[in-house]
């Protein structure tokens, strides 16, 4: 058990989003100078991260199915999302309370800046393409795909993606309800800074539609490193597609 999961990449989703909420809240509180009493640097973030995720569910995923379940339930987060604001100051609050002793509380450094003190000197430079999501619709009755399969293709080819955990093509079922999401592997490029844009198509050719085409271009700047987790703050949303059945104009008469 051991071996499969050192060699198999579990992700919690909640703590994408939770880390993400810490980071926006503190910021907006260092901004706007509110609450004073409240500590905002690195620790307590950390700290308060830990404190909210031991109270909420956590959201596991391995592969592009799972991603594209938790895109779906998105809508049904809202009140959650309100939910978990509160649980935020209130663990910011508790936490400031309780500082850690023999720690520099007046020190935050950013991502950007973490990435750039640590360095790593000697990776190569690459292009981490984020994770592309979308959903597609039967175009007559707007109700989600199931049992057809879409691609991502770049010219004319099938796009290898990050893992054998990332399918493409994707078979859409239904608890994904006409979801789909690919995480392209990363391309080599010369220097770290570097920017390109790449072009994708998403293809869906299956019996008794018409063929769907949809173009796309993602704009990334090359990095330092290139085996990064999986984040939904990595990710490239597109709009909602439809599919429509051949001799759909019949409908519309």
């Amino acid at each position: 058990m051991e071996t499969l999961l050192r060699n198999h990449k579990i992700h919690n989703l909640t703590e994408d989003l939770v880390t993400r909420e810490v980071d926006a809240i503190c910021d907006e509180i260092e901004k706007s100078g509110r609450k004073p009493e409240l500590c905002t640097c690195d620790q307590c973030r950390l700290d308060a991260a830990c404190y909210v995720l031991n109270r909420t569910q956590p959201s596991y995923v391995v592969s592009n199915r799972g991603v594209a379940r938790l895109e779906r339930e998105t809508l049904e987060r809202r009140q959650k999302d309100v939910d978990l604001t509160v649980l935020i100051y209130k663990a910011l609050e508790d936490v400031a309370h309780n500082r850690r002793p023999y720690f520099d509380h007046r020190t935050h450094t950013s991502k950007a800046a973490e990435h750039a003190a640590n360095g790593a000197v000697n990776c190569r430079a690459v292009f981490n393409i984020p994770v592309i999501v979308g959903r597609v619709f039967n175009g007559v009755n707007f109700e989600p795909l199931s049992g057809i399969d879409v691609e991502l293709v770049q010219g004319g080819e099938l796009v290898a993606m990050r893992d054998a955990n990332w399918q493409n093509p994707y078979r859409f079922v239904k608890d994904t309800e006409g979801t789909f999401t690919f995480w392209p592997r990363p391309v080599e490029a010369k220097t770290e800074g570097e920017r390109a844009v790449f072009e994708f198509t998403v293809r869906i050719e299956t019996e008794g539609f018409e063929t769907l085409n949809h173009f796309l271009e993602v704009q990334v700047v090359s990095e330092n490193f290139a085996d990064i987790p999986f984040s939904m703050d990595r990710t490239f949303k597109l709009q909602d597609l439809y599919l429509f059945p051949e001799g759909a104009e019949e409908y519309a008469d």
